[in-house]
C-alpha cells in the first residue's frame, strides 16, 4: 500500500494524461518506473492492479532516463524499443515528460508560494480586525502575537512598547515559554531589543548571537535557534516616523534561520501595530484631557464659589470680579462687615498662577475669614495670616501681596495695612487719585513681620477705594506696567459717579494698546468699593 501511495503522489495528473493520450496514440507498450530507497525499482505508470505485482523491465526493453529535480531517477521503458520510429517517438516522449515534470514543480511551487501569501494576507487582515475590534490594548496585543507566531512558525514571541518615547520598554504581551519581563532601559548597550529600538531596523540573529528573549546577554531558550526582531514604527501624516516599541521571535519551529521574507511579513505588522499603538496613546490622551478639563472645569466652579459675592453683601456698596489666567489661579478678594457698621475688604494676588497659586489661594482666604471675624484691625489680621501661611509660603517659594482695609463710615475714616500690594488706590469725589502705599513686603518674602497700618480721611458716597491686581493693568498696556497702571486708574476716575458694577465692568473692558501682549498674562481681579 505505502508503494501504491507513493506512486500516485510522484505522478502528476497532467503527466499521467500526457502518458495515457500517447499510449492510445502509438499503440506503444511502455513504463515509468522510479529507483525509491525502499526498493530497487517503482513502477509509477501504468499503476498497479490490486493483484499485479511489479514487473522489472526486460533485456529487449529501451531505457531512456527522465531528468527532474524534484523526482530523481526517473526512467521511460519502451517494450520492443527496436524499431526507429518507436525509439523516435519514445525520445520525444521523454522529453514532453520532462518539460511536464518541470512545469509541475513550477506550479507547486507557485501554488505553495500562493497558498503562503494568502495566510499572510488572511493574517494581516485578521490583525486588522483585531486592532479595530473594542479589545483593551494588551489584551489585543497577545491575539496578534499569537497569530503571528502561528503563520510565521516561531516557538516563542514577545511584543514591547515604550512607556513614553524615549522611556523604559515593557513587555505587553508574550507567547510561548517565559521570557525577559522588564522593564528595559533604551540605552542598555547589551540588549537586542534596545538596539532594535534605538536604530529602528530589523534584525536576524542565529546560533550564539541570539539573547535569551532579545533581552540582553544569556543563554537562549528552548529551540531558540535563530531570532527575528523588528522595530514598531509610526508614521505620523507630517513629521518623522518614530519607534515605539519592539516585536520579537525566537525559534522556527521549522528549523533554520528566519528568512527575509518573515522580516518583511512582520514589519508589514508591525506597522499596523504601530498605528493602533498610537491610536491607543491618542484616545488615552484625549481621555486623560477631558478628565482633566472636568477637574478644571470643577476646581474652578469651586474657587469661585470661594469668593464672596456682591449680592449677598451690598452690590450698591461693592462690585469685585476675579479672572483667572487658567481654569485656577491665585488671585482672590474678600468682604466683611465689620463690627460698629464698618466695612472690610481685601485683595490678595499670589505668586504665579495655576493649582500651586490656587490652593495658597484658598488657604488665605480661610486664614482671612477666620481672624478678620476675630479682630478689627487690619494689621493684627495680616499679622496673624502671615503666621498662618508662613510654612506654605516658604515649602512652595511662593508669596503673597495683600491689601486689607476697614472703612468707618461714622468717624469719615479708611484704616488699612498693605502688604507689597501696588494696586491699591483712594479715588476721591473731586477726581484725584491717591497711591496707599505698602508698609511692609510681601507675605512669604522677609519671614515673620511686624505689620502696621494706617488711616485717611473717607468722605461717605463721594470717595471711591480701588483695589486690582497687575493682570489687569499688564493686560491693558503691555509696554509698560506703569501705563498700565495709570489707564486703569483714569477709567476709574472718569467713571467715578457710576454705579461699582459699571465701573468694574468697564475696567475688564479696557483692550491693550500698543505692544502686542506677550505669553498668556496673569489672573486679573478688580474691586471697587463705595460707602
Amino acid at each position: 500500500m505505502t508503494s501504491r501511495r507513493t506512486a500516485r503522489e510522484l505522478l502528476p495528473p497532467a503527466v499521467s494524461e500526457v502518458l495515457e493520450e500517447f499510449g492510445r496514440g502509438f499503440s506503444v507498450d511502455f513504463r515509468l518506473w522510479r529507483s525509491n530507497a525502499d526498493s530497487p525499482v517503482l513502477r509509477l505508470y501504468p499503476p498497479l492492479g490490486p493483484e499485479e505485482v511489479d514487473e522489472v523491465p526486460g533485456p529487449s526493453s529501451l531505457l531512456l532516463p527522465v531528468a527532474s529535480e524534484t523526482s530523481p531517477g526517473l526512467t521511460l521503458e519502451v517494450r520492443d524499443g527496436s524499431s526507429g520510429q518507436v525509439r523516435a517517438a519514445a525520445t520525444a516522449l521523454r522529453a514532453a515528460l520532462e518539460h511536464l515534470y518541470r512545469y509541475s514543480d513550477e506550479v507547486q511551487a507557485f501554488t505553495y508560494e500562493v497558498a503562503e501569501r494568502y495566510e499572510e494576507i488572511n493574517l494581516l487582515y485578521s490583525i486588522s480586525e483585531t486592532l479595530g475590534s473594542l479589545l483593551p490594548l494588551n489584551e489585543a496585543a497577545h491575539i496578534i502575537l499569537a497569530e503571528v507566531c502561528e503563520v510565521i512558525g516561531a516557538r516563542r514571541g514577545s511584543l514591547w512598547v515604550a512607556d513614553v518615547e524615549d522611556g523604559p520598554l515593557r513587555v505587553v504581551a508574550s507567547v510561548g515559554a517565559e521570557g525577559l519581563e522588564g522593564p528595559l532601559e533604551v540605552g542598555d548597550a547589551t540588549a537586542v531589543t534596545a538596539r532594535v529600538f534605538r536604530e529602528g531596523r530589523p534584525v536576524i540573529l542565529s546560533g550564539k548571537e541570539v539573547a535569551s528573549d532579545g533581552g540582553g546577554a544569556g543563554p537562549p531558550g528552548p529551540n531558540a535557534d535563530s531570532s527575528l526582531s523588528v522595530p514598531i514604527r509610526y508614521s505620523p501624516p507630517q513629521g518623522e516616523p518614530r519607534t515605539v516599541g519592539v516585536i520579537n521571535l525566537f525559534g522556527r519551529k521549522r528549523g533554520g534561520r528566519f528568512t527575509g521574507s518573515d522580516q518583511k511579513l512582520l514589519s508589514a505588522i508591525a506597522s499596523q501595530v504601530g498605528a493602533a499603538l498610537e491610536n491607543n496613546r491618542l484616545i488615552h490622551e484625549s481621555l486623560r484631557r477631558e478628565r482633566v478639563g472636568r477637574e478644571m472645569e470643577l476646581a474652578h466652579d469651586l474657587q469661585m464659589k470661594l469668593l464672596p459675592t456682591a449680592e449677598t453683601f451690598d452690590p450698591d456698596r461693592v462690585a469685585a470680579r476675579v479672572e483667572p489666567t487658567e481654569s485656577v489661579g491665585g488671585d482672590f478678594y474678600h468682604f466683611f462687615r465689620v463690627r460698629a457698621g464698618r466695612y472690610g475688604v481685601m485683595i490678595g494676588d499670589v505668586s504665579s498662577h495655576g493649582f500651586p497659586a490656587a490652593l495658597i489661594m484658598a488657604l488665605s482666604m480661610s486664614a482671612a475669614t477666620i481672624y478678620a471675624s476675630e479682630v478689627a484691625s487690619p494689621a493684627r489680621v495680616l499679622g496673624a495670616m502671615g503666621e498662618a501661611l508662613m510654612d506654605e509660603l516658604e515649602t512652595t517659594e511662593m508669596y503673597l501681596t495683600l491689601f486689607y482695609g476697614v472703612v468707618d463710615p461714622d468717624r469719615g475714616e479708611l484704616v488699612y495695612a498693605n502688604a507689597g500690594h501696588p494696586h491699591a488706590f483712594l479715588i476721591r469725589g473731586d477726581g484725584r487719585s491717591e497711591r496707599l502705599e505698602a508698609m511692609q513686603p510681601p507675605m512669604g518674602i522677609a519671614g515673620a513681620v511686624e505689620y502696621e497700618q494706617r488711616a485717611v480721611p473717607w468722605s461717605v458716597g463721594e470717595d471711591l477705594l480701588l483695589l486690582f491686581t497687575d493682570g489687569l493693568s499688564e493686560d491693558v498696556a503691555a509696554a509698560s506696567r506703569n501705563a498700565g497702571e495709570r489707564r486703569v486708574v483714569d477709567e476709574a476716575v472718569r467713571l467715578r459717579d457710576r454705579p461699582v458694577d459699571e465701573i468694574v465692568e468697564a475696567l475688564f473692558a479696557l483692550q491693550c494698546r500698543g505692544q502686542e501682549k506677550v505669553g498668556e498674562g496673569d489672573d486679573r481681579t478688580a474691586v471697587v468699593l463705595r460707602v
